[in-house]
């Protein structure tokens, strides 16, 4: 789960992983992505790009 805002500035980024995600993998150049969602703040493209999905990995322990 990503956060609903950044750390550092509080931009609602959450709003937008979804669709990053899915043009991401799709093959368009991530920085394009970020620029087209108007995510330009280098905190809150920090957010997104480091963002790792660890609800799969950590949920059978529960």
């Amino acid at each position: 789960m990503i956060p609903v805002r950044c750390f550092s500035c509080g931009k609602v980024i959450s709003s937008s992983y979804e669709e990053f995600k899915t043009r991401a993998e799709a093959g368009e150049d991530k920085g394009r992505v970020l620029d087209d969602l108007g995510i330009t703040r280098y905190c809150c493209r920090r957010m997104i790009l480091s963002h790792i999905e660890m609800v799969d990995v950590i949920a059978p322990y529960q």
